[in-house]
């Protein structure tokens, strides 16, 4: 037996010993609630986390991100709030707690609402401050901006003025909002030229053609929709919230209800959603009015 044979062998033995000490080591509380999170198994994740002795900043954020994902937006907030005490300067975590309190003020009574929409600008704002590369964070921001009154520091000038920031850093999205404003000031000829110039910008991001095909549908354009929707299908054919997307146009322009109700029930069914796709109670929403 050659230096070489032998060097291989212990090699091959070293690996299988490595291999099986990697399995026998225990996964930390944190790592095993984002597997579940990852899963949607929110509730699961939640058992974890709440048997956990740790008690630092993501062990908090994870569990406001499956209370806001369960709809527990109170516990949401209580959770992201301790997360961000520990983690100040955490963009994506403080920008968490704006969507919480967001929320909150969306499902809250009118004496609460104001102030709860106070707060969501507030640490959308911050969470820009801290990582302006932060385009979720830009984007929330910028919905905020554009819908919100002004005695709540909304405007569509602040909106505008925060797109521009992204002229250059990010011109697909910054097309996109664009399109999105353009729409709100109904220059629906304009809002389609920012649609399609995002999609042109990114041509990988099957996202940004569903926007376009959304904003046709919008305007009784279907067959055009479904076109762009099949096109953003070729991209990512495994891709389970374009079924939700599909099935969405269908329902609310009143075309193809049982090709809609066929795609939701995939897609509610389905076992590799993950928390970036529509949750399905949104989708049961929607299979509800495949009935009525």
């Amino acid at each position: 037996m050659n230096v070489h044979t032998v060097c291989m062998i212990v090699c091959a033995i070293l690996f299988v010993f490595i291999s099986e000490l990697a399995f026998a080591l225990p996964i930390s509380d944190l790592e095993a609630a984002e597997q579940f999170y990852l899963r949607t198994q929110y509730q699961e994740a939640l058992q974890v986390l709440g048997q956990s002795k740790s008690s630092d900043s993501a062990i908090f954020a994870l569990s406001g991100k499956c209370y806001y994902m369960l709809g527990d937006y109170k516990k949401a907030t209580e959770s992201f709030e301790k997360a961000v005490a520990m983690a100040p300067n955490n963009a994506e975590v403080i920008n968490w707690l704006g969507k919480a309190y967001g929320r909150r003020a969306e499902t809250s009574s009118f004496l609460t609402a104001p102030r709860y929409a106070s707060q969501t600008r507030q640490f959308f704002e911050r969470a820009v401050q801290l990582d302006r590369n932060n385009l979720e964070a830009v984007d929330d921001l910028f919905e905020y901006y554009k819908e919100a009154p002004g005695f709540l520091g909304g405007g569509e000038d602040k909106a505008q003025r925060l797109a521009e920031q992204l002229r250059d850093r990010a011109p697909s999205k910054y097309h996109s909002l664009l399109a999105r404003m353009a729409e709100k000031k109904k220059q629906l000829q304009e809002a389609e030229q920012h649609f399609h110039k995002a999609a042109e910008l990114a041509p990988d991001e099957e996202g940004r053609l569903v926007d376009l095909a959304v904003f046709l549908a919008r305007n009784k354009r279907y067959q055009e929709s479904e076109k762009i929707m099949d096109q953003a299908s070729a991209i990512a054919p495994n891709s389970q919230s374009l079924k939700f997307e599909r099935a969405k146009i269908y329902i609310e322009s009143g075309h193809n209800m049982g090709i809609a109700r066929n795609l939701l029930n995939e897609y509610i069914n389905s076992s590799s959603l993950t928390p970036d796709d529509p949750p399905r109670s949104e989708a049961r929403q929607l299979l509800a009015k495949t009935s009525q």
